[in-house]
């Protein structure tokens, strides 16, 4: 098509350009692939399927590094969700995102929208949602702003997924300066479907109808996608309108009414509208299917007046999907959105032109070949340093001697009330996590639990990562952040399946910051072969850095966040961490060794942030877990916790305080006690003679006893344990 045929709008300037977020190199590349100039909406199109957030850019490359198959595997990333199979003829659909951009200018609106939008993500698939958690990362609580953020974000996911219905059963929250100026809001859900009844993306069929359900599309969310792939300046609040405003309400419609259409054999193909919203729905669809698509704009439904074609397709309003329909369901498919209250549209057909043709007032806005939008987008292999090259641009300093503690409880009591180790109490109770009736374990443990309903079956979930053992050795973070999750699914008694994962980096065009994505992908990749927990979906969140007063650029720590799913088979058999029985030995299974690298003891009682973080030996991570998962199918142990955070003591305290039992520990040396060293657990058991796990070192270390937790024959009461666990968020919301 010439450009005197499409609407005839200003020529486009270098200003232009760089405003979309465009460099000279790239727009040549757009100006190569049309044969001519853009006009404003194809150039808009243009910037968000090009954007770091849409094409992944500077990611894709390395993330082919990354597992992605196995027997479990029904479908894999690529499309909404990723997909697991977990008998019966049924599976598990799941995927983690982020909404960092959005919830440090707007938190409530930021973090109530990335819950939305992860939803879709999973119901779009045609599963039902079961769980939500979420993954989140403050700065220093005396910053100004960081209570406000808090309070936004928290009151964000409750008061989106409250509504909406589904339980928010788990999670994690970390505080770092680093996440002054970028926090770190990554959502994560799980839902539900029979195996043979997957809905995909892949549009077929030319001039099969196009259709828009949902709510209507307004200017909130225009360049989001944009804005979510470059970096903050000091002052957010110019982008506050880019932040989209979402309604938990009309999302419980919409998943109403899918889900009814989806138990008909209408829908041909189905997108939500997340980020670029119409733009990459439908550049997808298309894409996926290897077909085209036309669209004309005068049918989008548009709660706004006079809305140009540019708006309409780089709007991010919530609550909106985009389908494909077999000919002559219209009118079937029309019937149950009326009925739910939603708009429904037919707004376009497929074509087999392998183009996307925008048409507006009778004019052509847009007419851009498929390839260059998305397979064929722009590549990036970003330098980055070798791990040896970053190690020495990191610097970080020998750990040195390590001091012995005068009173391991006292060193204790202090841990357990700092921000890093805090109850999130304030947090998880904000949250419905009963909704459904199915939850079987919430907040509070190794991991959430989930009972697939109508069955004794659970899906067990938890959300992982250490960020400053990946800032200290990418490589050996990434590794532990995927041992970790393994771990916190066997403790609960779980077969680990599969992974998904959130990755939030700085700004990748700088090599040390690329270096930390690598080396972490790197050591994803490896732990994730080894546990046999491949990654099925996720996302990258790039240029989370922030240019404050001083001129000087902030990057966060490096945060592959990781997701993970087990199944356990008999709910009946499901493990907790808290103390049950007076009595019971009280022993420890797995490798220890000194590990106090960027402990949290090191850092919260000596002020200390040397040394290198535990080392993940996979092969004893794996074996470790298995006798754990074996000991827990068998019925020989009656509590289990991992040891993270914190090390042995830590875990000691957090078990004491979830069954409200003391125990009589002996024998405790500050390494012993506080090192982090990976693969191992605590575990409780009746009789000496139920517990020899010969594969894997057991050490017995005490008996549950008593209302106060005696190390080394000093007693922590319970009430003052549980009083400095407490203290940090109370004291906190009420200043």
């Amino acid at each position: 098509m010439t450009t005197d045929t499409l609407i005839n709008e200003p020529q486009i300037s270098p200003e232009t350009v760089k405003e979309h977020g465009l460099n000279e190199e790239e727009y040549q590349r757009i100006l190569n692939a049309l044969g001519r100039e853009p006009n404003i909406t194809e150039l808009g199109i243009f910037s968000v399927m090009w954007s770091e957030h849409c094409s992944y850019k500077s990611s894709r490359l390395h993330l082919k590094k990354l597992p992605t198959t196995g027997p479990q595997v029904i479908c894999g990333p690529g499309e909404n969700a990723g997909v697991i199979d977990i008998g019966d003829n049924q599976a598990a659909i799941f995927k983690m995102e982020s909404h960092n951009h959005p919830s440090y200018i707007e938190p409530y609106q930021g973090a109530a929208t990335g819950v939305g939008g992860i939803l879709r993500d999973v119901f779009t698939m045609g599963a039902r949602p079961v769980a939500n958690l979420n993954a989140l990362r403050f700065g220093r609580p005396d910053h100004p702003k960081m209570k406000h953020l808090v309070k936004g974000v928290v009151a964000g996911i409750g008061g989106y997924g409250n509504c909406v219905g589904v339980p928010t059963v788990g999670g994690e929250t970390n505080f770092d300066p680093a996440y002054d100026g970028n926090i770190i809001v990554n959502a994560m859900t799980v839902g539900v479907a029979d195996a043979d009844k997957i809905f995909y993306s892949a549009a077929s069929g030319v001039g099969n109808p196009i259709v828009y359900v949902g709510s209507k599309t307004g200017r909130d969310g225009i360049h989001g996608a944009t804005m979510a792939s470059a970096e903050f300046d000091d002052d957010s609040d110019e982008k506050r309108p880019t932040v989209q405003v979402g309604d938990p309400f009309t999302e419980k419609l919409l998943i109403e009414a899918c889900l009814e259409l989806m138990a008909s054999d209408a829908i041909v193909a189905i997108q939500d509208m997340g980020a670029a919203g119409l733009t990459s729905s439908s550049v997808e669809m298309a894409t996926n299917g290897e077909v085209g698509i036309i669209l004309d704009m005068d049918k989008v439904p548009c709660r706004e007046t006079e809305m140009t074609a540019y708006e309409m397709m780089l709007s991010e309003s919530q609550e909106r999907m985009l389908m494909v329909l077999k000919p002559g369901r219209e009118e079937m498919a029309e019937a149950i959105f009326t009925k739910w209250e939603l708009d429904f549209a037919v707004i376009g057909e497929v074509t087999d032109t392998r183009r996307m043709v925008l048409t507006h007032k009778g004019e052509t806005v847009c007419d851009i070949p498929l390839g260059p939008l998305a397979d064929d987008a722009p590549l990036y292999d970003r330098p980055y340093m070798s791990r040896e090259e970053y190690a020495a641009h990191i610097n970080v300093q020998p750990l040195g001697d390590i001091p012995e503690s005068n009173d391991i409880g006292a060193d204790l009591l202090k841990m357990m009330a700092t921000p890093a180790l805090a109850s999130r109490r304030w947090i998880w109770e904000q949250y419905d996590s009963q909704v459904g009736a199915d939850t079987a374990q919430r907040s509070g443990g190794d991991a959430a639990v989930v009972r697939v309903h109508g069955t004794n079956k659970g899906l067990a979930i938890t959300t992982d990562c250490t960020p400053r053992y990946c800032k200290a050795d990418p490589y050996e973070g990434g590794k532990q952040a995927i041992a970790e999750a393994y771990r916190n699914l066997c403790a609960v008694g779980a077969k680990p399946l599969a992974t998904t994962d959130c990755m939030n980096f700085g700004n990748p065009e700088k090599p040390h910051i690329m270096a930390q994505f690598v080396h972490s992908i790197e050591g994803m990749a490896e732990a994730c072969k080894a546990l046999d927990m491949p990654i099925v979906s996720g996302n990258v969140s790039l240029y989370n850095e922030t240019t404050g007063a001083d001129g000087v650029s902030h990057a966060i720590l490096p945060t592959p966040a990781i997701g993970a799913v087990g199944l356990i088979d008999d709910l009946d058999k499901m493990m907790t961490i808290g103390f049950k029985n007076e009595g019971d030995y009280v022993a420890t299974i797995g490798w220890h060794h000194e590990e106090l690298g960027q402990s949290l003891w090191m850092r919260e009682i000596h002020g200390v942030q040397d040394g290198a973080p535990p080392l993940v030996d996979l092969k004893d991570e794996s074996l470790t877990g298995t006798v754990v998962r074996k000991l827990i199918a068998e019925g020989k142990v009656t509590a289990v916790h991992d040891i993270g955070d914190g090390g042995l003591a830590v875990a000691l305290a957090e078990m004491a305080l979830a069954g409200n039992k003391g125990a009589d520990i002996q024998k405790m040396t500050s390494a012993f006690a506080f090192s982090e060293a990976q693969g191992r657990y605590v575990v409780t058991y009746r009789n000496e003679r139920d517990l020899d796990p010969e594969q894997v070192p057991f050490t017995n270390i005490g008996r549950v006893k008593g209302d106060a937790l005696v190390l080394n024959e000093k007693p922590i009461a319970l009430a003052d344990l549980r009083e400095a666990h407490e203290s940090f968020f109370r004291d906190w919301m009420e200043d």
